[in-house]
């Protein structure tokens, strides 16, 4: 998948077309059991997401310009309202999560508010994934929905873990700075960024 990404990268500039030309081999690697490492599917107790949530680096490139990671979301738990600032794919390896994306309708003059509405919701199942492409869709939360916990797979274009993000209150119509991290590795030196 790493190699596929990379030669991809070099090949079309355009991140749409990139995304589309990556579907095939992203869809290989959902579609393909046994290869995610047991303590890359477990919740983490520990995690600063809050609710067991798990974060695992799989792959970090130097340059901070792409990550494959598993995030693993216990039953009944989701993430917080968060954005990615990255293209990429997002798919479920295992269980099944409620995807809700947001709109933003103001015009981000203020670092520390945002207005949002919920453009769509989505149940991705194992095996099913969908695209990023910043800015539209990318501001989103995911809730396990499924009997155990869910695990899916991310491919995106910076270091997520380590990216000064945004996290938003739709209710209070607030943002914050936002660093999800990984629970198996830190961000430190040139990865953080």
């Amino acid at each position: 998948m790493i190699d596929e990404t990379r030669r991809l990268s070099r090949e079309i500039r355009d991140h749409g077309r990139r995304v589309d030309a990556l579907r095939p081999a992203f869809s290989r690697l959902l579609a393909t059991e046994g290869w995610l490492p047991d303590e890359f599917a477990r919740p983490d107790t520990t995690s600063g997401m809050g609710g067991g949530i798990g974060q695992y680096a799989l792959y970090r490139d130097e340059g901070g310009e792409l990550c494959l990671f598993s995030l693993v979301v216990p039953a009944g738990s989701s993430t917080p309202v968060h954005d990615h600032l990255a293209w990429g794919l997002v798919g479920v390896y295992r269980g099944s999560q409620l995807d809700t994306t947001y709109a933003r309708l103001d015009d981000a003059s203020d670092e520390t508010k945002a207005t949002l509405k919920i453009s769509s919701q989505q149940t991705v199942n194992a095996g099913d994934f969908y695209t990023l492409l910043p800015p539209d869709g990318d501001i989103h939360y995911v809730k396990t929905v499924s009997e155990g916990s869910s695990v899916s797979i991310h491919l995106l274009a910076n270091d997520t873990g380590c990216v000064m993000r945004h996290k938003y209150d739709p209710d209070a119509g607030t943002v914050a700075a936002f660093r999800s991290s990984y629970s198996n590795v830190r961000c430190d030196g040139a990865k953080a960024r």
